[in-house]
Formats: structure tokens, C-alpha cells, sequence
């Protein structure tokens, strides 16, 4: 029977734990401990230490949304807009600011 390689000592598991609870960043942790990040996440979260990062949610815009262009414009053309459902947001734009005058 083979013995199982191990990648991370106890001793290497504690710093990396020790680390993480002071506040580093992942990416300092894994280069303090010459492991990648991903590896080092996974550790955390196998000794129940890690907590995700709650994710970035986009920025609502002030810009009117496509939709909201496609909307204005049918109010205002005198043909069908069907078809302008692939154009850009910058096309239908310069399109409403025609019929708009």
C-alpha cells in the first residue's frame, strides 16, 4: 500500500488559516505559502474557516435601456420596429433623436 501524499502539513494548514483570519488577501496567502490561489480557497473552505466574498452587483445606469429605447421609438416612427430588435443601443438611439426633431 502506498502512502498518500500530502499537500499540506498541519503546520502549513495553520499558517494559511492564521493568514486569513489576520485579514491577507488569498493571493498573498498562496505566495507566503507557495500554493495557488485556488488551492488555497479550497483548503479554507475545507477547514470551514473561508467565507465568500459577496459578489459585485452592476451599477444600475442612467442611460435608458434598450428596451426603454425600443419603447420611445415606436411611439414616434411611422414604420414597424420588429426588425430593429438586433440594432444597437447607439443605432436605435440616433434613430429616435431623428424622429424626435
Amino acid at each position: 500500500m502506498t502512502a498518500k501524499n500530502v499537500n499540506y502539513s498541519p503546520e502549513l494548514t495553520q499558517k494559511a488559516i492564521d493568514l486569513y483570519q489576520e485579514g491577507i488577501a488569498l493571493e498573498q496567502i498562496a505566495e507566503a505559502i507557495d500554493k495557488s490561489v485556488r488551492s488555497v480557497r479550497s483548503k479554507l473552505v475545507r477547514e470551514g474557516v473561508y467565507v465568500a466574498q459577496p459578489k459585485q452587483t452592476a451599477k444600475k445606469s442612467d442611460e435608458p435601456t434598450k428596451k426603454e429605447i425600443m419603447i420611445e421609438l415606436e411611439k414616434v416612427v411611422p414604420f414597424d420596429t420588429d426588425g430593429l430588435m438586433g440594432a444597437t443601443k447607439a443605432c436605435l438611439l440616433t434613430i429616435l433623436a431623428h424622429y424626435e426633431q
